[in-house]
């Protein structure tokens, strides 16, 4: 109610400014057709006014504010793979069958530009992925996964990450995975069934990961630098990956 009030006094404050100007140009040329042709011309104007206003300037104050709601996001995506998805891949390596194969496609480096990004993160939906979980192996992701439910939870109370889709995509598969193990009390004594149908949700958010992480890393590459250069040097898949220079 006080925001409306507020514009309403500009617009009647603005009206009467600019009547107090006429008005003052009458009164020192004494002539009212020209006040006439120009206001006219202004009205004219209008139109066009409003369409640059419209489709210019407010298109690019979006696309500004789209940036950097979308520079945010990825302090959130940062985030969460600090806490939860570079140790998820990790975990997920050692089911990975195929692992060691496609080892090679994300060994990111400095040299990489933005069509060695682009092309690794079209290409990891196809890449091949076995991924099969046993008796041993589920306890340890379990433990994991539901350790971080509460963390993902709150970034899935993130409004404005549903201006980012695909990482939302990301989160609901991690997040359903979670849910799946957390609702079986023992994961050592499943039916054959039962981890075929958890070794396909773990595909699934494995890929979504992978995805991300490769956006992730072209989006540090492109405006952190130095961020960029820690990310290569513990790079989850380079098995020589170390924090320290050397």
């Amino acid at each position: 109610m006080l925001k409306k009030k507020r514009m309403i006094v500009l617009a009647v404050s603005l009206i009467a400014a600019s009547m107090v100007i006429y008005g003052f140009h009458f009164l020192v040329f004494r002539d009212f057709h020209h006040i006439i042709i120009y206001a006219l011309g202004d009205l004219a104007f209008l139109p066009i006014e409003v369409l640059l206003v419209t489709l210019v300037i407010d298109r690019l104050l979006e696309a500004s504010e789209k940036r950097a709601m979308l520079n945010k996001l990825n302090m959130v995506i940062g985030a969460f793979f600090s806490e939860v998805g570079t140790d998820f891949m990790r975990l997920v390596f050692s089911l990975d069958a195929e692992f060691e194969k496609n080892r090679r496609h994300f060994l990111v480096t400095p040299d990489w530009t933005d069509k060695m990004f682009d092309a690794t993160r079209h290409s990891v939906a196809n890449y091949e992925y076995k991924i099969r979980v046993t008796d041993p192996d589920l306890p340890d992701l379990k433990e994991f996964m539901v350790g971080k439910r509460e963390f993902m939870l709150r970034l899935l109370e993130n409004p404005n990450l549903l201006e980012h889709e695909d990482f939302s995509n990301v989160l609901w598969s991690v997040f359903h995975l979670t849910e799946e193990l957390e609702a079986r009390a023992d994961v050592t004594e499943l039916s054959t069934a039962d981890y075929n149908h958890i070794a396909t949700d773990t595909k699934r958010a494995y890929v979504a990961v992978l995805a991300a992480w490769v956006d992730y890393m072209k989006h540090l590459k492109r405006s952190y630098p130095y961020l960029f250069a820690m990310a290569v040097r513990t790079n989850p898949f380079d098995p020589n990956a170390t924090a320290e220079i050397t």
